[in-house]
Protein backbone atom coordinates (compact mmCIF):
# COMPACT_ATOMS: atom_id res chain seq x y z
CA UNK A 1 0.00 0.00 0.00
CA UNK A 2 1.28 3.43 -0.73
CA UNK A 3 2.27 5.36 2.09
CA UNK A 4 -0.44 7.74 2.77
CA UNK A 5 2.26 10.97 2.51
CA UNK A 6 3.52 9.97 -0.01
CA UNK A 7 0.56 9.77 -1.89
CA UNK A 8 -0.42 13.62 -0.46
CA UNK A 9 2.88 14.81 -1.74
CA UNK A 10 2.42 12.85 -5.40
CA UNK A 11 -1.24 14.58 -5.92
CA UNK A 12 0.32 18.09 -4.34
CA UNK A 13 3.47 17.72 -7.01
CA UNK A 14 0.84 17.01 -10.02
CA UNK A 15 -1.76 19.08 -9.35
CA UNK A 16 0.07 22.86 -8.65
CA UNK A 17 -1.98 25.38 -6.27
CA UNK A 18 -5.08 22.85 -6.01
CA UNK A 19 -4.49 21.96 -2.42
CA UNK A 20 -5.61 23.93 0.45
CA UNK A 21 -4.27 23.96 4.08
CA UNK A 22 -6.23 23.96 6.99
CA UNK A 23 -4.23 24.63 10.16
CA UNK A 24 -5.56 24.39 13.78
CA UNK A 25 -4.23 25.06 17.11
CA UNK A 26 -2.17 21.69 17.33
CA UNK A 27 0.62 23.25 14.08
CA UNK A 28 1.74 25.77 16.85
CA UNK A 29 1.76 23.92 19.66
CA UNK A 30 5.48 23.45 19.00
CA UNK A 31 5.84 26.79 19.37
CA UNK A 32 4.59 26.52 22.83
CA UNK A 33 1.69 28.14 22.11
CA UNK A 34 -0.86 26.67 24.16
CA UNK A 35 -3.99 25.10 22.08
CA UNK A 36 -7.52 26.41 23.28
CA UNK A 37 -7.59 23.39 25.68
CA UNK A 38 -4.57 23.93 27.40
CA UNK A 39 -5.78 27.77 27.69
CA UNK A 40 -8.90 26.38 29.12
CA UNK A 41 -7.29 24.64 31.49
CA UNK A 42 -4.95 27.17 32.39
CA UNK A 43 -7.89 29.75 33.10
CA UNK A 44 -9.67 27.19 35.61
CA UNK A 45 -6.30 26.95 37.10
CA UNK A 46 -5.91 31.04 37.63
CA UNK A 47 -9.08 31.35 38.97
CA UNK A 48 -9.06 28.14 41.31
CA UNK A 49 -6.04 29.92 42.97
CA UNK A 50 -7.50 33.32 43.13
CA UNK A 51 -10.21 31.01 45.36
CA UNK A 52 -7.72 29.73 47.74
CA UNK A 53 -8.01 26.24 45.96
CA UNK A 54 -4.44 24.28 46.20
CA UNK A 55 -2.55 23.34 43.44
CA UNK A 56 -3.92 20.01 41.77
CA UNK A 57 -2.03 17.92 39.77
CA UNK A 58 -5.01 17.18 36.99
CA UNK A 59 -7.04 20.57 36.98
CA UNK A 60 -9.42 19.14 34.28
CA UNK A 61 -10.05 16.07 37.05
CA UNK A 62 -10.48 18.82 39.49
CA UNK A 63 -13.16 20.53 37.35
CA UNK A 64 -15.29 18.12 36.42
CA UNK A 65 -15.59 16.56 40.21
CA UNK A 66 -16.51 20.29 41.20
CA UNK A 67 -19.43 21.64 38.13
CA UNK A 68 -20.03 18.27 37.10
CA UNK A 69 -19.31 19.13 33.32
CA UNK A 70 -15.88 19.35 31.02
CA UNK A 71 -14.04 22.57 31.58
CA UNK A 72 -15.16 24.91 28.61
CA UNK A 73 -13.23 27.09 26.74
CA UNK A 74 -15.95 29.34 26.20
CA UNK A 75 -17.74 29.07 28.96
CA UNK A 76 -14.16 30.28 30.59
CA UNK A 77 -14.14 32.82 28.74
CA UNK A 78 -17.13 34.55 28.73
CA UNK A 79 -17.08 33.79 32.79
CA UNK A 80 -14.06 35.73 33.13
CA UNK A 81 -14.35 39.08 30.54
CA UNK A 82 -17.22 40.51 29.02
CA UNK A 83 -16.14 41.86 25.76
CA UNK A 84 -14.55 41.00 22.99
CA UNK A 85 -11.24 43.55 23.67
CA UNK A 86 -11.04 42.01 27.04
CA UNK A 87 -10.92 38.34 25.53
CA UNK A 88 -8.14 39.84 22.96
CA UNK A 89 -6.03 41.22 26.02
CA UNK A 90 -6.11 37.24 27.58
CA UNK A 91 -5.29 35.75 24.92
CA UNK A 92 -2.44 38.33 24.12
CA UNK A 93 -0.34 37.10 27.26
CA UNK A 94 -0.31 33.50 25.45
CA UNK A 95 0.73 34.41 22.33
CA UNK A 96 3.00 37.19 21.95
CA UNK A 97 6.58 36.69 22.39
CA UNK A 98 8.31 38.22 25.51
CA UNK A 99 12.01 38.70 25.10
CA UNK A 100 13.33 35.82 27.11
CA UNK A 101 11.22 33.82 24.68
CA UNK A 102 12.64 35.13 21.37
CA UNK A 103 15.81 34.68 22.85
CA UNK A 104 14.96 30.62 24.14
CA UNK A 105 13.06 30.33 20.88
CA UNK A 106 9.89 29.92 21.83
CA UNK A 107 6.87 31.12 20.15
CA UNK A 108 8.40 31.79 16.62
CA UNK A 109 7.47 30.14 13.36
CA UNK A 110 7.81 26.09 13.40
CA UNK A 111 9.63 23.88 11.16
CA UNK A 112 5.77 23.25 9.87
CA UNK A 113 5.37 26.86 9.28
CA UNK A 114 8.38 27.36 7.22
CA UNK A 115 7.76 23.68 5.09
CA UNK A 116 4.41 25.19 4.60
CA UNK A 117 6.02 28.34 3.22
CA UNK A 118 8.10 26.77 1.12
CA UNK A 119 5.54 25.12 -0.83
CA UNK A 120 4.09 28.24 -0.89
CA UNK A 121 7.01 29.80 -2.56
CA UNK A 122 7.69 27.11 -5.07
CA UNK A 123 3.63 27.79 -6.28
CA UNK A 124 2.45 24.36 -4.56
CA UNK A 125 -0.06 25.69 -2.05
CA UNK A 126 -1.49 29.09 -2.87
CA UNK A 127 -4.20 29.27 -0.06
CA UNK A 128 -4.78 28.64 4.01
CA UNK A 129 -7.37 28.48 6.30
CA UNK A 130 -6.68 28.80 10.19
CA UNK A 131 -8.19 28.95 13.36
CA UNK A 132 -5.15 30.50 14.97
CA UNK A 133 -4.83 34.00 16.27
CA UNK A 134 -0.66 34.10 16.36
CA UNK A 135 1.07 35.35 13.30
CA UNK A 136 3.74 32.44 13.01
CA UNK A 137 2.47 31.59 9.41
CA UNK A 138 2.90 35.16 8.15
CA UNK A 139 6.38 35.47 9.58
CA UNK A 140 7.51 32.67 8.04
CA UNK A 141 6.03 33.53 4.42
CA UNK A 142 7.71 37.04 4.92
CA UNK A 143 11.02 34.59 5.49
CA UNK A 144 10.30 33.86 2.48
CA UNK A 145 9.85 36.82 0.17
CA UNK A 146 6.27 36.07 0.26
CA UNK A 147 3.77 38.66 1.17
CA UNK A 148 0.09 36.62 2.13
CA UNK A 149 -3.15 38.54 1.50
CA UNK A 150 -4.21 38.30 4.78
CA UNK A 151 -7.82 38.33 5.19
CA UNK A 152 -8.57 38.35 9.21
CA UNK A 153 -11.99 40.25 9.45
CA UNK A 154 -14.91 40.71 6.66
CA UNK A 155 -13.59 44.46 6.33
CA UNK A 156 -10.02 42.91 4.78
CA UNK A 157 -12.58 40.35 2.77
CA UNK A 158 -14.01 43.59 0.96
CA UNK A 159 -10.50 45.18 0.66
CA UNK A 160 -8.23 42.22 -0.46
CA UNK A 161 -6.66 41.48 -3.70
CA UNK A 162 -8.76 38.60 -5.61
CA UNK A 163 -7.75 35.29 -4.58
CA UNK A 164 -6.94 34.24 -8.43
CA UNK A 165 -4.39 37.26 -7.82
CA UNK A 166 -2.98 36.37 -4.66
CA UNK A 167 0.27 34.38 -4.51
CA UNK A 168 -0.92 33.13 -0.99
CA UNK A 169 -4.33 33.75 0.42
CA UNK A 170 -4.20 33.53 4.16
CA UNK A 171 -7.87 33.71 5.91
CA UNK A 172 -7.44 33.68 9.88
CA UNK A 173 -10.99 32.40 10.46
CA UNK A 174 -10.78 33.30 13.85
CA UNK A 175 -8.89 36.79 13.34
CA UNK A 176 -5.82 37.79 14.65
CA UNK A 177 -4.86 38.12 18.46
CA UNK A 178 -4.19 41.74 18.39
CA UNK A 179 -7.59 42.60 16.63
CA UNK A 180 -10.37 42.87 18.87
CA UNK A 181 -12.99 41.15 16.37
CA UNK A 182 -11.17 37.85 17.65
CA UNK A 183 -13.96 34.91 17.83
CA UNK A 184 -13.88 32.77 20.16
CA UNK A 185 -16.51 32.10 22.38
CA UNK A 186 -19.59 29.55 21.27
CA UNK A 187 -21.62 32.17 20.11
CA UNK A 188 -18.59 34.10 17.85
CA UNK A 189 -17.83 30.92 16.24
CA UNK A 190 -21.31 29.62 15.87
CA UNK A 191 -21.65 31.64 12.36
CA UNK A 192 -19.83 33.16 9.58
CA UNK A 193 -20.62 36.25 7.65
CA UNK A 194 -22.56 35.76 4.10
CA UNK A 195 -19.37 36.95 2.57
CA UNK A 196 -17.07 34.83 4.14
CA UNK A 197 -19.66 31.79 3.76
CA UNK A 198 -19.48 32.60 -0.19
CA UNK A 199 -15.26 32.61 -0.10
CA UNK A 200 -15.42 29.57 1.68
CA UNK A 201 -17.85 27.32 -0.42
CA UNK A 202 -15.82 28.50 -3.33
CA UNK A 203 -12.35 27.57 -1.40
CA UNK A 204 -13.86 24.19 -0.36
CA UNK A 205 -15.42 23.48 -3.44
CA UNK A 206 -12.71 24.12 -6.14
CA UNK A 207 -9.39 23.10 -3.87
CA UNK A 208 -8.58 19.40 -2.20
CA UNK A 209 -7.90 20.01 1.93
CA UNK A 210 -5.18 19.49 3.78
CA UNK A 211 -5.92 19.35 7.40
CA UNK A 212 -3.73 19.67 10.68
CA UNK A 213 -3.95 20.23 14.03
CA UNK A 214 -7.65 21.08 14.28
CA UNK A 215 -9.97 19.07 16.31
CA UNK A 216 -13.07 20.28 14.87
CA UNK A 217 -14.74 20.73 18.50
CA UNK A 218 -15.15 23.87 18.78
CA UNK A 219 -15.84 25.88 15.56
CA UNK A 220 -19.31 24.98 14.69
CA UNK A 221 -19.35 27.74 11.16
CA UNK A 222 -16.81 26.11 9.88
CA UNK A 223 -17.98 22.32 10.18
CA UNK A 224 -20.97 23.56 8.29
CA UNK A 225 -18.56 25.01 5.87
CA UNK A 226 -16.97 21.45 5.38
CA UNK A 227 -20.22 19.45 5.30
CA UNK A 228 -22.76 21.58 2.73
CA UNK A 229 -19.56 21.90 0.25
CA UNK A 230 -21.26 19.61 -2.91
CA UNK A 231 -18.45 18.87 -4.65
CA UNK A 232 -15.40 16.26 -4.33
CA UNK A 233 -13.12 17.67 -7.16
CA UNK A 234 -9.93 16.40 -5.02
CA UNK A 235 -9.23 14.33 -1.97
CA UNK A 236 -9.26 15.55 1.44
CA UNK A 237 -6.67 14.60 3.58
CA UNK A 238 -6.98 14.36 7.69
CA UNK A 239 -3.57 14.37 9.75
CA UNK A 240 -4.17 13.81 13.03
CA UNK A 241 -2.10 12.61 16.22
CA UNK A 242 -4.23 9.44 18.02
CA UNK A 243 -7.82 9.31 17.40
CA UNK A 244 -9.79 11.93 15.97
CA UNK A 245 -12.74 13.87 18.08
CA UNK A 246 -15.96 12.61 17.50
CA UNK A 247 -16.66 15.72 15.61
CA UNK A 248 -13.84 15.11 13.44
CA UNK A 249 -14.63 11.96 12.50
CA UNK A 250 -18.11 12.80 11.12
CA UNK A 251 -16.13 15.02 8.96
CA UNK A 252 -13.92 12.62 7.68
CA UNK A 253 -16.59 10.37 7.18
CA UNK A 254 -18.87 12.39 5.32
CA UNK A 255 -16.09 13.73 3.35
CA UNK A 256 -14.33 10.23 2.50
CA UNK A 257 -11.00 11.94 3.98
CA UNK A 258 -7.91 10.02 3.65
CA UNK A 259 -6.55 9.81 7.36
CA UNK A 260 -2.80 10.45 8.21
CA UNK A 261 -1.26 8.95 11.33
CA UNK A 262 1.35 11.59 12.45
CA UNK A 263 3.82 11.95 15.46
CA UNK A 264 3.39 15.94 15.10
CA UNK A 265 3.10 18.65 12.63
CA UNK A 266 6.38 19.87 12.13
CA UNK A 267 7.50 16.51 11.15
CA UNK A 268 4.34 15.80 8.68
CA UNK A 269 4.65 19.01 6.76
CA UNK A 270 8.69 18.70 6.94
CA UNK A 271 8.30 15.43 5.08
CA UNK A 272 5.36 16.48 2.75
CA UNK A 273 7.56 19.17 1.63
CA UNK A 274 10.56 16.91 1.24
CA UNK A 275 8.97 14.88 -0.99
CA UNK A 276 7.03 17.09 -3.38
CA UNK A 277 10.61 18.74 -3.78
CA UNK A 278 12.41 15.71 -4.49
CA UNK A 279 10.00 15.37 -7.22
CA UNK A 280 10.38 18.56 -8.90
CA UNK A 281 13.95 18.55 -8.81
CA UNK A 282 13.83 15.08 -10.86
CA UNK A 283 11.96 17.20 -13.58
CA UNK A 284 14.74 19.81 -13.75
CA UNK A 285 18.61 20.26 -14.58
CA UNK A 286 20.59 19.30 -11.52
CA UNK A 287 20.89 22.14 -9.13
CA UNK A 288 24.93 21.76 -9.01
CA UNK A 289 25.04 21.73 -12.46
CA UNK A 290 22.87 24.35 -12.69
CA UNK A 291 24.90 26.38 -10.06
CA UNK A 292 28.01 25.47 -12.11
CA UNK A 293 26.53 26.84 -15.39
CA UNK A 294 25.70 29.99 -13.93
CA UNK A 295 28.84 30.65 -11.63
CA UNK A 296 30.92 29.63 -15.02
CA UNK A 297 28.97 32.56 -17.29
CA UNK A 298 29.59 35.11 -14.46
CA UNK A 299 33.20 34.16 -14.26
CA UNK A 300 33.42 34.59 -18.31
CA UNK A 301 31.90 37.49 -18.13
CA UNK A 302 34.07 39.50 -16.16
CA UNK A 303 36.99 38.69 -18.33
CA UNK A 304 36.89 39.98 -22.37
CA UNK A 305 39.29 37.35 -23.07
CA UNK A 306 36.60 34.21 -22.27
CA UNK A 307 34.27 35.29 -24.70
CA UNK A 308 34.77 31.75 -26.36
CA UNK A 309 34.43 29.69 -23.48
CA UNK A 310 30.98 31.79 -23.01
CA UNK A 311 29.97 31.18 -26.36
CA UNK A 312 30.45 27.41 -25.93
CA UNK A 313 28.99 27.35 -22.60
CA UNK A 314 25.65 28.89 -24.06
CA UNK A 315 25.83 26.88 -27.21
CA UNK A 316 26.12 23.74 -24.84
CA UNK A 317 23.50 24.71 -22.76
CA UNK A 318 21.10 25.60 -25.99
CA UNK A 319 21.75 22.22 -27.33
CA UNK A 320 20.65 20.34 -23.89
CA UNK A 321 17.36 22.04 -23.93
CA UNK A 322 16.91 21.45 -27.59
CA UNK A 323 17.92 17.61 -26.89
CA UNK A 324 15.48 17.41 -24.22
CA UNK A 325 12.97 19.16 -26.09
CA UNK A 326 12.98 16.17 -29.18
CA UNK A 327 12.12 13.35 -26.76
CA UNK A 328 8.56 11.52 -27.00
CA UNK A 329 7.16 13.88 -23.76
CA UNK A 330 6.70 16.40 -26.50
CA UNK A 331 5.02 14.55 -29.38
CA UNK A 332 2.67 17.05 -30.73
CA UNK A 333 -0.13 14.01 -31.95
CA UNK A 334 -2.78 13.58 -30.16
CA UNK A 335 -5.70 15.26 -28.22
CA UNK A 336 -5.23 18.27 -25.87
CA UNK A 337 -6.19 18.18 -22.56
CA UNK A 338 -5.99 20.37 -19.49
CA UNK A 339 -3.82 17.85 -17.51
CA UNK A 340 -1.66 17.07 -20.61
CA UNK A 341 -1.04 21.16 -21.34
CA UNK A 342 0.00 21.60 -17.22
CA UNK A 343 2.50 18.98 -16.90
CA UNK A 344 3.96 19.99 -20.30
CA UNK A 345 4.20 23.37 -18.93
CA UNK A 346 6.23 22.09 -16.06
CA UNK A 347 8.44 19.83 -18.48
CA UNK A 348 9.25 22.93 -20.54
CA UNK A 349 10.11 25.24 -17.62
CA UNK A 350 12.48 22.29 -16.53
CA UNK A 351 14.44 21.81 -19.61
CA UNK A 352 14.45 25.52 -20.00
CA UNK A 353 15.15 26.78 -16.56
CA UNK A 354 19.65 26.90 -17.09
CA UNK A 355 19.26 28.65 -20.12
CA UNK A 356 16.87 30.95 -19.11
CA UNK A 357 18.89 31.79 -15.57
CA UNK A 358 22.39 31.90 -17.42
CA UNK A 359 20.61 34.28 -19.82
CA UNK A 360 19.28 36.42 -16.81
CA UNK A 361 22.83 36.90 -16.06
CA UNK A 362 24.02 37.56 -18.89
CA UNK A 363 21.42 40.32 -19.70
CA UNK A 364 22.27 42.09 -16.01
CA UNK A 365 26.23 41.67 -16.65
CA UNK A 366 26.72 41.83 -20.12
CA UNK A 367 28.72 44.65 -21.74
CA UNK A 368 27.14 44.13 -25.11
CA UNK A 369 29.58 41.82 -26.61
CA UNK A 370 26.99 39.16 -25.54
CA UNK A 371 23.99 40.25 -27.43
CA UNK A 372 24.85 38.63 -30.50
CA UNK A 373 25.12 35.49 -28.89
CA UNK A 374 21.91 35.38 -27.21
CA UNK A 375 19.94 36.86 -30.11
CA UNK A 376 20.96 34.08 -32.41
CA UNK A 377 19.53 31.73 -29.72
CA UNK A 378 16.51 33.70 -29.75
CA UNK A 379 16.33 32.77 -33.26
CA UNK A 380 16.76 29.48 -32.85
CA UNK A 381 14.47 28.92 -30.42
CA UNK A 382 11.60 30.82 -31.80
CA UNK A 383 12.07 29.16 -35.41
CA UNK A 384 10.70 25.33 -35.47
CA UNK A 385 10.32 22.79 -37.85
CA UNK A 386 7.09 22.88 -39.77
CA UNK A 387 5.21 19.60 -38.33
CA UNK A 388 1.53 18.37 -38.05
CA UNK A 389 0.07 17.32 -35.26
CA UNK A 390 -2.07 19.41 -32.24
CA UNK A 391 -2.19 23.29 -32.77
CA UNK A 392 -2.11 23.45 -28.97
CA UNK A 393 1.44 21.65 -28.81
CA UNK A 394 2.85 23.24 -31.64
CA UNK A 395 2.52 26.43 -30.44
CA UNK A 396 3.84 25.41 -27.03
CA UNK A 397 7.05 24.14 -29.09
CA UNK A 398 8.30 27.86 -28.94
CA UNK A 399 7.64 28.30 -24.72
CA UNK A 400 10.99 28.42 -24.26
CA UNK A 401 11.84 31.58 -26.48
CA UNK A 402 9.19 33.31 -24.21
CA UNK A 403 11.00 32.42 -21.33
CA UNK A 404 14.24 33.20 -23.00
CA UNK A 405 12.40 36.72 -24.12
CA UNK A 406 11.92 37.00 -20.12
CA UNK A 407 14.97 36.09 -18.88
CA UNK A 408 17.50 38.56 -20.83
CA UNK A 409 14.89 41.34 -20.68
CA UNK A 410 14.53 41.11 -17.18
CA UNK A 411 18.35 41.14 -16.39
CA UNK A 412 19.32 43.76 -18.69
CA UNK A 413 16.04 45.58 -17.01
CA UNK A 414 17.90 45.30 -13.15
CA UNK A 415 21.22 46.21 -14.91
CA UNK A 416 19.41 49.58 -16.21
CA UNK A 417 20.44 48.43 -19.55
CA UNK A 418 17.83 50.18 -21.52
CA UNK A 419 19.59 49.91 -25.04
CA UNK A 420 19.95 46.33 -25.07
CA UNK A 421 16.69 45.32 -23.68
CA UNK A 422 15.44 47.71 -26.70
CA UNK A 423 17.35 45.70 -28.81
CA UNK A 424 15.99 42.53 -27.18
CA UNK A 425 12.42 43.45 -27.35
CA UNK A 426 12.33 44.56 -31.18
CA UNK A 427 14.94 41.88 -32.27
CA UNK A 428 13.81 40.37 -35.84
CA UNK A 429 12.42 37.36 -36.01
CA UNK A 430 10.85 34.60 -38.88
CA UNK A 431 7.73 34.41 -39.14
CA UNK A 432 5.55 30.75 -40.74
CA UNK A 433 5.31 33.51 -43.67
CA UNK A 434 9.01 34.26 -44.56
CA UNK A 435 8.44 37.78 -43.01
CA UNK A 436 10.74 39.59 -40.45
CA UNK A 437 8.48 40.75 -37.28
CA UNK A 438 9.89 41.60 -33.97
CA UNK A 439 10.12 39.69 -30.63
CA UNK A 440 7.63 41.39 -29.32
CA UNK A 441 5.37 41.04 -31.67
CA UNK A 442 5.93 37.16 -32.03
CA UNK A 443 6.80 35.79 -28.40
CA UNK A 444 5.04 38.55 -25.58
CA UNK A 445 1.84 37.63 -24.04
CA UNK A 446 -0.90 36.55 -26.08
CA UNK A 447 0.94 37.93 -29.39
CA UNK A 448 2.69 34.43 -28.81
CA UNK A 449 0.69 32.08 -30.90
CA UNK A 450 0.56 29.89 -27.73
CA UNK A 451 -0.68 32.59 -25.32
CA UNK A 452 -4.14 32.26 -25.49
CA UNK A 453 -6.16 32.94 -22.26
CA UNK A 454 -8.23 29.89 -22.62
CA UNK A 455 -5.10 27.75 -22.78
CA UNK A 456 -3.11 29.39 -19.28
CA UNK A 457 -6.90 29.31 -17.86
CA UNK A 458 -5.71 25.26 -17.37
CA UNK A 459 -3.88 25.79 -14.78
CA UNK A 460 -4.99 25.22 -11.50
CA UNK A 461 -6.08 27.91 -9.76
CA UNK A 462 -6.06 30.39 -13.04
CA UNK A 463 -9.62 29.68 -14.31
CA UNK A 464 -10.36 32.54 -13.75
CA UNK A 465 -7.44 35.02 -13.79
CA UNK A 466 -7.40 37.43 -16.79
CA UNK A 467 -4.13 37.72 -17.54
CA UNK A 468 -3.27 34.21 -16.78
CA UNK A 469 0.23 33.90 -18.89
CA UNK A 470 1.89 37.49 -17.06
CA UNK A 471 0.62 35.75 -13.78
CA UNK A 472 2.40 32.11 -14.38
CA UNK A 473 5.48 34.03 -15.94
CA UNK A 474 5.54 36.19 -12.64
CA UNK A 475 5.04 33.48 -10.18
CA UNK A 476 7.95 31.37 -12.57
CA UNK A 477 10.78 33.97 -12.81
CA UNK A 478 11.07 34.96 -8.85
CA UNK A 479 13.90 31.86 -8.09
CA UNK A 480 15.43 31.97 -11.58
CA UNK A 481 15.80 35.98 -10.77
CA UNK A 482 17.47 35.06 -7.62
CA UNK A 483 21.42 34.80 -9.41
CA UNK A 484 21.16 38.38 -10.48
CA UNK A 485 18.39 40.39 -8.40
CA UNK A 486 19.37 40.09 -5.03
CA UNK A 487 16.89 42.12 -2.97
CA UNK A 488 13.62 39.92 -3.42
CA UNK A 489 11.19 43.08 -2.50
CA UNK A 490 12.91 44.30 -5.78
CA UNK A 491 11.41 41.77 -7.74
CA UNK A 492 7.50 42.65 -8.86
CA UNK A 493 8.15 46.45 -9.81
CA UNK A 494 11.12 44.82 -12.14
CA UNK A 495 8.90 42.08 -13.46
CA UNK A 496 5.85 44.67 -13.83
CA UNK A 497 8.69 47.44 -15.63
CA UNK A 498 9.39 44.80 -17.93
CA UNK A 499 6.31 44.08 -19.15
CA UNK A 500 5.25 47.83 -19.56
CA UNK A 501 9.00 48.39 -21.56
CA UNK A 502 7.49 45.82 -23.83
CA UNK A 503 4.09 47.03 -24.38
CA UNK A 504 6.00 50.04 -25.51
CA UNK A 505 8.42 48.37 -27.47
CA UNK A 506 5.51 46.95 -29.47
CA UNK A 507 3.97 50.94 -29.75
CA UNK A 508 7.03 51.86 -30.99
CA UNK A 509 7.17 48.88 -33.92
CA UNK A 510 3.31 49.22 -34.87
CA UNK A 511 2.06 52.55 -34.50
CA UNK A 512 3.37 56.24 -34.43
CA UNK A 513 2.65 59.64 -32.15
CA UNK A 514 0.02 61.10 -34.66
CA UNK A 515 -1.94 57.81 -34.85
CA UNK A 516 -1.50 57.79 -31.22
CA UNK A 517 -2.79 61.46 -30.73
CA UNK A 518 -5.87 60.36 -33.24
CA UNK A 519 -6.59 57.72 -30.81
CA UNK A 520 -6.37 60.24 -27.78
CA UNK A 521 -8.52 62.77 -29.11
CA UNK A 522 -11.43 60.89 -29.41
CA UNK A 523 -14.26 60.94 -26.46
CA UNK A 524 -14.27 59.02 -23.43
CA UNK A 525 -17.01 55.99 -24.34
CA UNK A 526 -14.76 55.22 -27.91
CA UNK A 527 -11.92 53.53 -27.89
CA UNK A 528 -9.64 56.63 -27.06
CA UNK A 529 -6.40 54.15 -27.14
CA UNK A 530 -4.05 52.45 -29.57
CA UNK A 531 -4.23 48.38 -28.47
CA UNK A 532 -0.97 46.73 -26.99
CA UNK A 533 -0.13 43.24 -25.25
CA UNK A 534 -0.57 44.00 -21.65
CA UNK A 535 0.12 41.64 -18.90
CA UNK A 536 -0.92 41.63 -15.04
CA UNK A 537 -0.14 45.52 -13.91
CA UNK A 538 -3.55 45.97 -16.16
CA UNK A 539 -5.18 45.04 -13.15
CA UNK A 540 -2.21 45.67 -10.36
CA UNK A 541 -2.89 49.60 -9.90
CA UNK A 542 -0.22 50.09 -6.77
CA UNK A 543 2.59 48.99 -8.78
CA UNK A 544 1.54 50.45 -12.31
CA UNK A 545 1.67 53.93 -10.35
CA UNK A 546 5.02 52.86 -9.37
CA UNK A 547 5.87 51.91 -12.46
CA UNK A 548 4.52 54.77 -14.12
CA UNK A 549 5.70 57.44 -12.18
CA UNK A 550 9.59 55.84 -12.55
CA UNK A 551 9.18 56.87 -16.01
CA UNK A 552 8.72 60.70 -14.45
CA UNK A 553 12.27 60.36 -13.35
CA UNK A 554 14.54 62.81 -15.87
CA UNK A 555 18.04 60.04 -15.54
CA UNK A 556 15.44 57.09 -16.01
CA UNK A 557 13.22 58.93 -19.13
CA UNK A 558 16.24 59.91 -21.33
CA UNK A 559 17.72 56.82 -20.99
CA UNK A 560 14.62 55.25 -22.02
CA UNK A 561 14.34 57.60 -24.67
CA UNK A 562 18.22 57.27 -25.47
CA UNK A 563 17.76 53.23 -26.18
CA UNK A 564 15.06 53.95 -28.78
CA UNK A 565 12.11 53.53 -27.30
CA UNK A 566 9.22 55.39 -29.21
CA UNK A 567 11.84 56.46 -31.23
CA UNK A 568 13.43 58.60 -28.86
CA UNK A 569 10.82 61.07 -29.00
CA UNK A 570 9.79 62.40 -25.54
CA UNK A 571 5.99 63.38 -26.91
CA UNK A 572 5.53 59.96 -28.64
CA UNK A 573 6.52 58.55 -25.21
CA UNK A 574 3.93 60.81 -23.46
CA UNK A 575 1.08 59.37 -25.60
CA UNK A 576 2.36 55.62 -25.39
CA UNK A 577 1.83 56.00 -22.35
CA UNK A 578 -1.03 57.43 -21.97
CA UNK A 579 -2.53 55.11 -24.29
CA UNK A 580 -1.69 52.33 -22.06
CA UNK A 581 -2.96 53.84 -18.76
CA UNK A 582 -6.35 54.22 -20.42
CA UNK A 583 -6.29 50.86 -21.83
CA UNK A 584 -5.16 49.45 -18.78
CA UNK A 585 -8.14 51.67 -17.21
CA UNK A 586 -10.63 50.43 -19.65
CA UNK A 587 -10.42 46.83 -19.20
CA UNK A 588 -12.53 45.35 -17.00
CA UNK A 589 -11.56 42.99 -14.41
CA UNK A 590 -13.72 41.04 -12.57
Amino acid sequence: MTDPVTALSFSIFENKGAYAVLLGSGVSRAAQIPTGWEITLDLVRRVALLDGVKEQSDWAAWYRKKHKADPSYSEQLAALTGSPEERRSILHSYIEPTEEDLEEGRKVPTPAHRAIARLVRAGFIRVILTTNFDRLLENALRDEGIEPTVIKSDDDLKGAVPLVHSRCYLIKLHGDYLDTRIKNTEDELASYSPEMNATLDRIIDEHGLIVCGWSADWDAALRSALTRAPNRRYTTFWAARGEPSPAAQDLITHRAAKMIPITDADSFFAKVEAQVSIQAETQRAHPESTALIIGSAKKYLARPEHRIQLAELVGETQRRLQAAASTEEFEVRGNWSKEEFCQRVTRYEAISEPLVRLFGVMGRWGDGSEFSLVADVLRDLASVESASGNTGWLALRTYPAVLALYGYGIGALVGRRFKPLFQWLTISLQTRRNEAEPAVNQLFLWRWEGGTKEAWQSLEGFERRKTPLSDHLFEVFPTWAQDHLFASRRYEEAFEMFEVLAALAFLTWRTNKDELQSALSQQANDRNYVWAPVGRTAWHSEIRDRVFAAFEAPETRKAVLDAGFCRGDADFLSRAEMSLKRLMDRIEWT
